[in-house]
């Protein structure tokens, strides 16, 4: 997940938001005049749907956090190639000075 310019992650803003409505659904129940057992009733179903979002929010960032592996991946091994045939290009164009110099040494 890519950080904003403060540095907050784009997972630590849904959490703060998850958890902020959570907090507020739990006050406005515990200060609604009904009885006792309809709170507990609607405290759990918050709950419930808290956790199926949260296990939801972690699916995705697990999946997403397995594609960026598997791209860096990629990306490394692309590079590793590039840089491979770049440094066999100048071990080649050493040599073939090297044979140069030797030549026009020895002449």
């Amino acid at each position: 997940m890519a950080d904003d310019d403060h540095g907050v992650s784009a997972g630590a803003i849904i959490v703060a938001f998850l958890g902020g409505a959570t907090l507020g659904a739990v006050a406005a129940l515990l200060l609604a005049p009904q009885p006792g057992s309809e709170t507990r009733e609607q405290l759990r179903g918050y709950a419930r749907r808290t956790e199926e979002q949260m296990r939801d929010f972690a699916e995705k960032a697990g999946e997403t956090f397995d594609k960026t592996v598997v791209k860096s991946r990629d990306f490394v091994k692309s590079k590793k190639s590039v840089l491979g045939e770049a440094f066999e290009t100048g071990r080649e164009a050493m040599r073939r000075e090297r044979k140069r110099f030797t030549s026009e040494t020895s002449e």
